[in-house]
């Protein structure tokens, strides 16, 4: 008789839920002629110049480790970038770290800072490893629900309900995946006399940072008073089409950072050559690029989200990332019932809210970043479905 191996599980691992989206790219992946709007992945292939500097580092021979933080001629891009664009300054040699994408990043972050017992604010619709990491790290996720008639922008009241004396951190990402939204400079100078008050950390996701659509862009440490309580996490694999590449950073104030790379050096040893290779051509040359592919998404943006509003699924506007989450409730179906029905009804893929937090059920999230015809094409099928309900 086999014996039961689960024993042997830890009690945090046995807990976690499978990755809700996993489960409607895994029945997409079998059927054809699906169109999908579920990967939060650009369509666009890695520019040339990037993938070029990284063969060239292959012909060379440069093969081996790295130093566990990153090679200093990228870091020292990452410190120029952030300063160039965000008006921020970190210490190449001892502030940047390269990761194995942003999540590592996020998982550093948390794992450094977090003892058991510890809470950390998690911003609902919310990303779906977030809360998982900080369970991970010992800690606990206490989400704050944001709501659609504030543009699921978090509310600086909404902070102070939730914070209790185990509040280590909040976790918050702009541009928000998955709604999209983006807070400006005045929203972020609110959020952040709460965190001064509470004597808090802010754990800043900015993977999204390029993909901003309207206002300029503020970096969370940027804010008066924030640079000392900010670790932010960013990356390649969205601004530039760098996703396979699995290539990111987290910067923060020197005893942080250095805890972080602790922990790094430990489970990671350091992040692909190759890819490092590539990210400095992408920081030096490659922001041309950038601007074309965000131009790209800001029209299909336009696109969508109007179609979306003429079927009668009410949808704000997104403020940058590549995704729109319109509301579904006027169907009277749940989230995932209308994932799986328009899935196996019309063969288009979209994430139920739900999987992003409770206050996500009533909508789903759509990834524009396909071509403008199969925006178009899924748009049709969706107005098939639609007038069939």
């Amino acid at each position: 008789m086999k014996s039961d191996k689960s024993r042997y599980l830890s009690n945090i691992v046995k807990e976690l839920k499978p990755s809700g989206i996993r489960r409607f790219f895994d029945l997409a992946a079998n059927m054809e002629g699906v169109v999908s709007l579920g990967v939060g992945e650009p369509d666009f292939v890695t520019p040339w110049s990037i993938r070029e500097a990284s063969i060239a580092s292959l012909e060379q021979g440069i093969t081996s480790y790295t130093g566990n933080a990153g090679l200093i001629e990228l870091r020292r891009e990452i410190s120029y970038y952030l300063k160039r664009s965000f008006q921020i300054e970190y210490s190449p040699e001892t502030e940047i770290i390269v990761t194995v994408g942003g999540s590592q990043a996020l998982d550093l972050a948390l794992r450094a800072i977090v003892n058991p017992g510890d809470e950390v604010i998690i911003v609902e619709p919310t990303f779906v490893s977030y809360a998982p990491l900080v369970s991970l790290a010992g800690g606990v996720p206490v989400p704050i629900h944001t709501k659609r008639e504030n543009e699921f922008k978090l509310q600086p009241e909404e902070i102070e309900k939730v914070i209790t004396n185990r509040t280590k951190a909040i976790l918050i990402c702009s541009p928000n995946n998955p709604t999209g939204t983006m807070l400006n400079r005045h929203e972020l100078e609110a959020i952040a006399k709460i965190v001064e008050k509470h004597d808090l950390l802010v754990i800043s996701d900015e993977i999204y940072a390029e993909l901003s659509y309207e206002d300029q862009y503020t970096s969370f440490p940027s804010i008066k008073g924030m640079y000392d309580r900010t670790i932010l996490v960013s990356g390649f694999s969205k601004g530039f089409a760098m996703t396979g590449w699995r290539l990111g950073y987290a910067v923060a104030p020197k005893e942080i950072s250095q805890a972080m790379l602790k922990i790094h050096q430990y489970t990671m040893m350091c992040a692909s050559t190759m890819a490092q290779y590539g990210a400095i051509e992408a920081l030096k040359n490659g922001m041309q690029d950038v601007e074309h592919m965000r131009k790209s998404y800001r029209q299909r943006r336009n696109y969508f989200v109007a179609s979306l509003q003429e079927l009668g699924l009410s949808c704000h506007m997104p403020g940058g990332a590549f995704y729109a989450f319109p509301s579904i409730q006027s169907t009277g179906l749940t989230s995932e019932e209308f994932a799986e029905r328009l899935l196996m009804e019309e063969k288009v893929a979209v994430v139920p809210g739900n999987v992003f937090g409770e206050s996500g059920e009533g909508f789903i999230r759509c990834s524009y970043a396909s071509s403008l015809e199969q925006l178009q094409e899924a748009i049709k099928r969706m107005g098939q479905f639609l007038n069939r309900l």
